[in-house]
């Protein structure tokens, strides 16, 4: 929600829960996506006023990383709820870490992209997944600074409001290399990674080749816009909402070998059709 009660998105969580299909599976997880829903409304109104607020409050974490007020914030405000609405579920965030159960877990990125948010760059969103027995089943992504918000749940595809309504996702036709066109996220992750060789096989043997990071990046991928993003150095909360709804959007995403995992700390996310070519390209 918009600060002040007026809705960002042209959807009611009603319009959003018509795009859950009846099968049983669905059906049991649609609960499930409503609350995710609901709880990106609630990311939404914590960040976005204090993106590129003058007086944003940031602190450097052992990593090195940043971390502002308004991610503490937007962490806290989801967890409230998680606790009052999914007591017995585990919740896995960025700022606060893993408590109770992992099999049903919720797992939160409040801003992915703080770097981005501290600088007033509106490429940053809020990610929520529910993951069962550690596979994301419900993904949820918000970008309320570009007015954009994607969602999936196993079984009723993947989609993204509109102005006209929800639109279904659907990852690329694109079946070869040379038409290809890829975001490798960061040139520091290749390096530190010890991969940079790989990461210019890439760019040698693909169309385009474009770094547009973070989360917005997988989105692209599952709206057919791009057809491969791979990085390096992720957590489970940086990609568990994107696989939901890769998945569901026709994609594939593993770990850089090729796991189907959240754990590995590396992620290749493709269109699908070229998962396997992009395997064998980036393992010569």
């Amino acid at each position: 929600m918009k600060p002040g009660g007026t809705s960002l998105w042209p959807l009611s969580t009603n319009d959003y829960s018509e795009t859950v299909t009846a099968t049983p599976s669905a059906e049991l997880l649609s609960r499930d996506l409503e609350l995710a829903l609901r709880l990106a409304d609630a990311a939404d109104a914590q960040s976005l006023p204090r993106f590129d607020a003058a007086d944003l409050e940031i602190s450097t974490k052992a990593d090195k990383s940043h971390v502002t007020d308004a991610d503490l914030a937007t962490e806290r405000a989801i967890r409230g709820i998680l606790e009052t609405e999914r007591p017995d579920d585990g919740i896995f965030g960025e700022e606060y870490g893993a408590q109770g159960s992992t099999e049903r877990q919720w797992i939160i990125d409040p801003i992915d992209g703080t770097a981005n948010f501290l600088r007033g760059v509106p490429l940053w969103g809020t990610m929520i997944a529910l993951a069962i027995d550690g596979v994301p089943q419900v993904g949820v992504v918000s970008m309320p600074a570009l007015g954009r918000r994607w969602w999936a749940s196993t079984g009723s595809g993947a989609w993204t409001a509109t102005a006209a309504g929800p639109r279904r996702l659907q990852t690329s036709s694109v079946a070869s290399l040379d038409e290809a066109s890829v975001s490798f996220q960061s040139i520091a992750q290749w390096s530190d990674a010890g991969r940079l060789d790989s990461l210019l096989a890439l760019a040698a043997n693909v169309w385009r080749d474009r770094a547009y990071g973070d989360v917005y990046a997988y989105m692209l991928l599952a709206e057919g816009r791009i057809d491969m993003v791979a990085e390096f150095d992720v957590k489970e909360y940086d990609i568990a909402a994107a696989v939901a709804i890769v998945r569901e959007a026709g994609g594939r995403m593993t770990s850089f070998d090729g796991e189907d995992t959240i754990s590995a700390r590396s992620t290749l996310a493709t269109n699908g059709i070229l998962h396997d070519a992009f395997l064998t390209l980036l393992h010569r």
